[in-house]
C-alpha cells in the first residue's frame, strides 16, 4: 500500500528511472542484485526499513531473516524509518545506517478511512481483532478479555478478522470460546481487502491489539483514521502511534528475548475506561490520525528526501 501511495504522488517507470525505492517488509526477489546493477547505472537507492527479527519472535531465525535486510541497508542512499522503534531495533539487530535518515509514520488515506457517520450503538461494545494472526494471544486473549466483560455485566461482542496462523489454531480458538461461555458474542470474518477493512472498523467501537512489539501496524493507523480507539501493549511502536489520545496502552514486560501480553483483565479495565466516554475519545483519536498519518503529508515528506537524494 506504501508503494501505491508513492505512485500516486510520483513518476513510475519498471526501465526509465534514477530512483528505487524498496520496503523491508516486501522484499523482491533478487533485490541485491537490483540494486547494485541500478546503482552501477547511477540510480539511488531508498531503503523503507520496518520490523527485524530478534529472538523474541524469531528465535534462532533471527540473524537469518535480518541477513538480506542488512546487506540492502549498507547499500542505501537514504532510510525512512516506520517509526522510533523500527530505527531503534534496525540499529540493534541490523546495522545503524551510513546515510541519511528518516522516521516517517505508514500513511492512511484519511479521505476512505473516515469516522461511520453513524457509529454503532453503545448498547452493545463491539470489539475487533483484525489482521493475519500468528501469535495466540491476539485471539485466545481477546476471547478471554471479552469473558471478563461479559462476567461484569457488560454488553460486549467481538469480531474476529482475517486468519488464524498458528498451529492448531481453530481447535484451539473454538475451545477458549467455550470455555469462556461466550458462544453467543463471537464471530469471524475472513481475510478481508482495504475496501473491507473500512467498513469492519466502522462498524467496531474498540480495536485490540496486543501483538508484543509491532514496530508500525497499518491496522491501528486505519482504525485510529476510522475514530476507533486502540487497546494494546506499551510496546514496539505502539506508543508513537496511539500516545495518550488513541486508546489505552498497558505495561508489560519490555525484553528481545521474550515476549509479553497485557492481562485480559487489564484489557477489559481499559476497554471500560474508553468506553465510559466513547464519543469523545473516538473523536481525540481521529484528531491524532488526522495529526500524524495524512498521506498527502506522507508524500511530501518523501518529495523532500527524494531531492535531496538526487540533488535537484
Amino acid at each position: 500500500m506504501k508503494l501505491l501511495q508513492l505512485m500516486r504522488g510520483f513518476q513510475h517507470s519498471e526501465k526509465d528511472f534514477n530512483l528505487l525505492y524498496l520496503v523491508s517488509s516486501a522484499i523482491p526477489p533478487h533485490a541485491l542484485e537490483l540494486v547494485q546493477w541500478a546503482k552501477k547505472a547511477g540510480a539511488k537507492l531508498v531503503w523503507n526499513q520496518n520490523g527485524v527479527g530478534f529472538p523474541a519472535w524469531a528465535g534462532g531465525a533471527y540473524a537469518r531473516f535480518n541477513q538480506p535486510m542488512a546487506r540492502l541497508l549498507a547499500e542505501a542512499d537514504a532510510v525512512v524509518y516506520q517509526s522510533a522503534f523500527c530505527k531503534e531495533s534496525a540499529d540493534r539487530w541490523i546495522g545503524t545506517a551510513r546515510c541519511p535518515s528518516a522516521v516517517l509514520f505508514n500513511p492512511v488515506d484519511l479521505s476512505r478511512f473516515t469516522p461511520a457517520p453513524e457509529p454503532p450503538s453503545l448498547d452493545t461494545w463491539r470489539l475487533l481483532a483484525a489482521g493475519t494472526h500468528h501469535q495466540p494471544f491476539r485471539v485466545l486473549g481477546a476471547i478471554d478479555t471479552l469473558r471478563h466483560l461479559r462476567d461484569a455485566g457488560r454488553p460486549a461482542h467481538l469480531t474476529v478478522a482475517g486468519e488464524l496462523r498458528w498451529a492448531n489454531a481453530e481447535h484451539e480458538v473454538r475451545d477458549a470460546i467455550h470455555k469462556a461461555k461466550v458462544e453467543d458474542a463471537v464471530e469471524f470474518h475472513p481475510p478481508f481487502t482495504q475496501a473491507k477493512a473500512v467498513e469492519l472498523l466502522r462498524s467496531t467501537h474498540v480495536l485490540l491489539h496486543a501483538k508484543y512489539h509491532d514496530p508500525c501496524p497499518t491496522m491501528v493507523i486505519e482504525a485510529l483514521a476510522c475514530g476507533i480507539p486502540v487497546i494494546g501493549s506499551r510496546t514496539g511502536g505502539m506508543p508513537e502511534l496511539v500516545g495518550d489520545e488513541g486508546g489505552e496502552l498497558i505495561e508489560v514486560p519490555v525484553s528481545w528475548e521474550r515476549s509479553s501480553y497485557p492481562q485480559p483483565d487489564e484489557m477489559a479495565v481499559a476497554i471500560e475506561r474508553v468506553m465510559r466516554d466513547w464519543p469523545s475519545r473516538s473523536a481525540q483519536t481521529r484528531t491524532r490520525a488526522q495529526r500524524l498519518f495524512d498521506a498527502d503529508r506522507w508524500n511530501e515528506a518523501h518529495g523532500e528526501i527524494f531531492r535531496k537524494v538526487l540533488g535537484v
